[in-house]
């Protein structure tokens, strides 16, 4: 058996190599014998507990190992997922737009038909029941919710119709959707559906262009150009398909996971939840119009922004952490300044692009500034970069 011992902190300080079994984490082998110069370059020291034809091994961490292959070939070309378990609800009638308007924080009415809207729906109380997608069809809207939310959404907005000519339905099980993520994903995507990549470059987030019986959306949830194509259950096969054959590769939900958090984008049931105030999470922008007709828990809001300066308890940040963080965090950990917690951890990943722990994490208003170097709990040093 052979012990390696290595202090920088890049890497795992020791490795066991046991020829009668598998180890139990993949290691990198290298063809050297225990004493030649190579090793001896990496700077290291090196010592021998007892040897049985021994192998040198040294272990990457962990979480690099296992996607930043993925995540390089997908940045250099495209990369699929699949995103049917999202819920998705019907809203048909002449009044559809004007309903949604008095429920949900963004302006619906102003929307034509191929454009698209993010948007939360509050409680009085002006916290979340959900996000929602509303995606202008022509004759209908199209929303796009949590995964497994369609069918009580649907309920919910259906008990709420008085004279509208208005119909909701959940038809999350006639749908599918496939994310495409990538640093050529224009052009795959384009080439892969015989559509035109100028058209698909130029589409606005949650703008739509017709395909088929469905159609492609433009996503954001990646720091590189995304596209959502949403078609009907029994072409999803055939799409896959035709993905793959231009060279789109299965993406894993690690490598999406990683994305997402590296796009600064909250999650429903991680950053968003039935106690978050939308402004909390950086909503204001993306999810809120100032200048819309009254809607559910916009008097909240409102409170906030004019009269609070729109200050908040807490605030959704993105921190990189530094090289003494083997492994994402877990949700929930805590993150200290000057003794005191100021904050949590809701989200946290190995960033390739970074090549260091990345989180998203709710930090106390008065500790949330670009720069500000919190301790996360065990000893890590966490910068506030977004």
């Amino acid at each position: 058996m052979l012990e390696i011992r290595q202090p920088d902190a890049d890497f795992v300080i020791s490795v066991v190599s046991a020829p009668t079994r598998v180890p139990e984490t993949r290691t990198r082998n290298v063809a050297d014998p225990v004493m030649s110069g190579a090793w001896r370059a990496a700077g290291a020291a090196a010592s021998v507990v007892s040897a049985r034809t021994p192998t040198l091994r040294w272990r990457v961490r962990p979480v690099m190992r296992d996607i930043v292959e993925e995540y390089r070939t997908i940045e250099a070309g495209a990369g699929w997922i699949d995103r049917s378990a999202r819920g998705r609800i019907r809203f048909e009638g002449k009044d559809a737009a004007s309903f949604l308007q008095a429920l949900l924080t963004n302006d619906i009415l102003r929307l034509q038909s191929g454009e698209g809207a993010y948007a939360a729906y509050l409680t009085p109380q002006g916290r979340m029941i959900t996000d929602i997608d509303v995606l202008h069809r022509g004759g209908w809207l199209f929303g796009s919710v949590p995964d497994g939310l369609g069918a009580p959404l649907a309920a919910r907005f259906d008990q709420l119709i008085f004279s509208e000519d208005l119909t909701v339905s959940d038809v999350s099980s006639l749908w599918t959707e496939i994310a495409v993520a990538g640093g050529d994903a224009v052009m795959r995507v384009a080439s892969a559906l015989a559509e035109d990549a100028a058209r698909l470059a130029a589409l606005p987030e949650l703008s739509q262009i017709d395909y088929g019986d469905g159609f492609v959306a433009r996503g954001g949830d990646a720091p590189w150009p995304m596209f959502r194509i949403v078609v009907p259950v029994a072409e999803h096969g055939a799409i896959v398909a035709a993905l793959e054959q231009h060279g789109l590769v299965p993406m894993s939900a690690d490598v999406a996971e990683t994305l997402r958090v590296e796009a600064g984008r909250p999650l429903w049931g991680r950053e968003l939840t039935s106690d978050t105030i939308p402004l909390e999470a950086g909503l204001l922008d993306r999810a809120i119009s100032t200048s819309k007709g009254c809607y559910v828990g916009q008097e909240i809001i409102i409170r906030i922004l004019h009269r609070g300066g729109g200050r908040v308890a807490k605030r959704l940040m993105t921190l990189a952490l530094d090289a003494t963080q083997q492994e994402p965090p877990a949700s929930g950990t805590s993150l200290m300044a000057d003794g005191h917690v100021v904050g949590h951890i809701t989200s946290a990943v190995y960033s390739p692009e970074r090549d260091a722990i990345i989180a998203l994490a709710y930090v106390h208003r008065d500790a949330a500034e670009v720069g500000r170097v919190l301790t996360v709990d065990g000893g890590a040093a966490a910068t506030i970069v977004a």
